[in-house]
């Protein structure tokens, strides 16, 4: 989280970090901090006070915000795509497609996507009767685990809940996948080693935050659901909703040379106006000091002891 917010907070600090890529990722790093919040403290919680229970409200309430995130960060990823599509094989257009306005109607569409899915998928699997075990096999409110508590007749709802997955996931790794597919011809026709270099580092960290992204939800929900398999989807399900986002603040910064050097310059500023406020600090305590210790006391002249008052 601390990584995440801090991508955030110099890509809105620094001008001219205000650019479509740092924009799509400040973004990214603001869901990614919510989608942190939605399971970690109720993980933490547990291993605080030795207390595994969620009510059942909060219990969907985690799914539909885990859902919604979920959906909305799949669509994010392939809009970055099309960013770094349009950067490395049309760069004289780039300016005049990806414009503010545009920027903003995609990663409106992105969260509209997610919250409209996931409220979906939360109603039909609000609408199932939960009369048998209260026991989730599994570290959050995920909807298979849901289901396989439910009493009723579930292949309705896992119909509609395939369906709308489908469309939360195939669609924008489709995409993001034919956009790195004309990103590398593109980049395989640049004649200079040091042009195909600059222009692979600007979409290499993007690539490898997907294939994990992707790879782990594949694993998850497209293999089947057998009783061997269910450790290992708790395990890949870690990926991608603890590691990601948790690496993924290394990935972007460690390889783009203009972040860091933004992020170092703010560090330096931010140290420095501490050390400037630390400084004003002491003087003005020193300052208080010397003029308490020169005050001497005034004693008034009929206030003497004369009995005692020695020529």
């Amino acid at each position: 989280m601390a990584g995440n917010i801090l991508i955030a907070s110099v890509v809105l600090a620094k001008p001219h970090l205000h650019k479509p890529m740092y924009f799509f990722l400040a973004n990214l790093s603001l869901l990614e901090t919510c989608y942190t919040s939605t399971v970690l403290p109720r993980i933490l919680a547990s291993f605080i006070n030795d207390y595994h229970g969620i009510s059942f409200n909060g219990c969907f309430i985690q799914f539909y915000f885990f859902a919604f995130l979920a959906a909305a960060e799949s669509y994010l990823f392939s809009v970055m795509s099309y960013d770094r599509y349009v950067a490395i094989c049309k760069p004289l257009y780039y300016v005049t497609l990806m414009n503010t306005k545009l920027c903003v109607q995609l990663l409106i569409a992105s969260w509209m996507i997610g919250i409209v899915a996931s409220a979906f998928t939360t109603f039909f699997a609000s609408q199932l009767n939960y009369c048998g075990p209260n026991e989730i096999d599994h570290f959050f409110c995920d909807y298979t685990p849901l289901l396989m508590l439910s009493c009723s007749d579930t292949q309705q709802t896992e119909t509609v809940m395939t369906v709308l997955g489908s469309a939360c996931t195939l669609p924008p790794l489709l995409f993001t996948l034919a956009s790195y597919v004309c990103i590398i011809i593109t980049i395989l026709r640049i004649p200079s080693n040091s042009g195909r270099g600059k222009a692979f580092s600007t979409c290499s960290s993007h690539l490898i935050v997907v294939s994990l992204f992707y790879g782990t939800l594949i694993i998850v929900y497209i293999l089947p659901k057998t009783k061997e398999l269910r450790d290992l989807n708790k395990v890949f399900s870690v990926f991608y909703t603890i590691l990601t986002p948790m690496i993924n603040p290394f990935i972007y910064t460690l390889r783009n040379r203009e972040f860091k050097e933004a992020v170092r310059k703010t560090m330096a500023k931010l140290l420095s106006s501490n050390r400037i406020h630390e400084t004003n600090i002491f003087f003005t305590q020193k300052r208080t000091f010397i003029n308490k210790s020169i005050r001497m006391p005034v004693v008034h002249p009929q206030e003497i002891n004369r009995d005692s008052w020695h020529p």
